[in-house]
């Protein structure tokens, strides 16, 4: 994890788009780990670049997590265990902090202008409700 920020990024045009579904359904029980997996209630649709971007935060997330399991593996000492961990948090932080931001320009965006806004904003919460502490 470099640490480097690359938002100024976020902002460039992209020619090409890609839609991808997720389902809300805010009925379902809260504390069901897959709620909403598999299932398309309308489309979202995101840059490919905007994609690309996440994914690639989330593979170096993924590789710096396998880091720490070798150095749990390896007895490094438990403070370089936890900093490292402290990083891999932060590294998450920030993805979702992007995810979001997306999710607001892009999907409550274009809920406004269709007139679904109440829906999308109600599904906001409930995902916030799970995902802050």
């Amino acid at each position: 994890m470099n640490g480097s920020n690359r938002l100024g990024e976020e902002s460039l045009p992209t020619p090409q788009q890609v839609e991808h579904s997720h389902h809300h359904d805010t009925e379902q029980e809260q504390t069901d780990p897959t709620h909403g997996v598999g299932k398309s209630a309308h489309p979202h649709v995101h840059s490919e670049e905007s994609l690309r971007r996440i994914v690639n935060r989330l593979s170096r997330i993924e590789g710096h997590v396998r880091g720490i399991k070798a150095m749990v593996q390896q007895s490094t000492p438990c403070p370089d265990v936890l900093l490292q961990i402290a990083a891999v948090r932060g590294a998450l932080d920030r993805v979702a902090r992007i995810v979001l931001d997306e999710h607001l320009t892009e999907c409550i965006g274009r809920a406004a202008q269709e007139g679904n806004i109440d829906v999308e904003i109600k599904q906001l919460k409930a995902a916030l409700d799970r995902f802050l502490p």
